[in-house]
């Protein structure tokens, strides 16, 4: 279903599906359609809640585009050159955009095609990221967090993963997510910086220590970077700083390397997961918590409670330079949470081919 061809204005997608499933409501700030037409720029992100996989561009008329295709528990994005990766439940998806510069498909400029498919298992991976490499082999390049596992892992063509590094107080690669390693950031092109919610070594230790149990390790030198973060996710590299989320508290920010601190730069009212940066900008998406023992009793509710302020489900868009939230789009109904996002610069507005029509069958490329 692309929800794009039924907006009420500009600014504003509204799309019901069945009687039994919830309506989905996206909202845009007054400013956030002209941004991307002024970047040259559209976003991906997924639901893991919702099993979705979300293009954000521009309609020819200007205003919002939304597609969307089903992907159970999506998860994990990476964009890189025409390329975008994905992770599922149990598969690591590999889409390649099948249009030429200029090329436009039933108006839309970008068409994602999914190309191969690697049988994972149920190994709830979370972020992942294509290493720079001379081999050109995603078997190699293309690296993931196995969360269940708590070990950073590759892709394999004869096995469920090929674990290649994990944590210094790990003592045992077991089904039983000691740490919840989530987030992964390369540097120059290497994996370098993760993510954990805890230094725990038995199952599922991380969830005694969610409110300040995280931490930021550099995988070149083990170092335990810094800790006493409440639920750190996506920590990226940009503009040479480490971002992150300290999503139990809700502020986005940096880590001095130097003095091993974190420096909050924004406060974004939901639980955030997923970051993505353009120009001067950072896009962050933030979720509604869930009332369950993984989210409740964190710093983020207590803040919230202070700001007079409600959870929200979507994306903010940050001015790095001042701190400050320019635009958002938020998401009501069927959609309660997200966990990635990319910036697919010089696309106006894509899509993707999906698994629920015959539309696959008839997309046919020839190299």
């Amino acid at each position: 279903m692309d929800f794009s061809r039924t907006p009420s204005d500009q600014n504003s997608v509204s799309a019901s599906g069945k009687a039994a499933v919830p309506s989905l409501e996206i909202n845009a700030s007054r400013q956030f359609t002209p941004w991307l037409l002024e970047q040259n720029l559209s976003l991906a992100f997924t639901t893991y809640q919702a099993g979705k996989l979300f293009f954000i561009g521009l309609q020819p008329s200007g205003k919002l585009s939304v597609f969307e295709r089903t992907f159970e528990r999506c998860m994990g994005l990476y964009a890189q050159d025409g390329s975008l990766y994905m992770s599922s439940l149990y598969q690591l998806w590999r889409f390649e955009n099948t249009l030429q510069p200029g090329q436009i498909h039933n108006n839309y400029d970008a068409v994602y095609l999914p190309q191969v498919s690697y049988v994972t298992g149920d190994l709830d991976i979370h972020d992942i990221a294509l290493s720079s490499s001379p081999t050109n082999n995603d078997a190699l390049n293309l690296i993931f967090v196995n969360t269940l596992f708590s070990c950073l892992a590759r892709v394999s063509q004869t096995h469920s993963f090929i674990p290649f590094w994990q944590p210094p107080f790990i003592s045992k690669l077991a089904a039983e997510d000691r740490c919840h390693l989530n987030g992964l950031a390369l540097r120059d092109g290497q994996p370098r910086y993760v993510t954990a919610v805890s230094q725990s070594d038995v199952a599922e230790g991380w969830r005694d220590r969610r409110g300040d149990g995280g931490c930021v390790i550099d995988i070149e030198s083990n170092e335990i970077l810094i800790t006493g973060l409440s639920m750190p996710h996506s920590p990226r590299w940009y503009r040479d700083k480490l971002w992150l989320l300290n999503s139990g508290t809700g502020d986005f920010g940096y880590l001095d390397l130097k003095q091993g601190s974190f420096e909050p730069v924004a406060f974004c009212p939901g639980y955030m997961r997923g970051c993505a940066f353009h120009g001067d900008f950072a896009v962050v998406g933030i979720s509604q918590p869930r009332h369950n023992k993984t989210f409740s009793g964190l710093p983020l509710d207590e803040k919230l409670q202070q700001k007079n302020a409600e959870p929200r489900c979507g994306l903010l868009v940050i001015d790095l330079r001042s701190g400050d939230i320019v635009h958002s789009l938020r998401m009501e109904g069927a959609v309660l949470e997200l966990y990635d996002v990319v910036a697919l610069a010089g696309v106006r507005r894509p899509m993707a081919i999906g698994f629920k029509s015959d539309e696959i069958r008839r997309m046919v490329t020839m190299g």
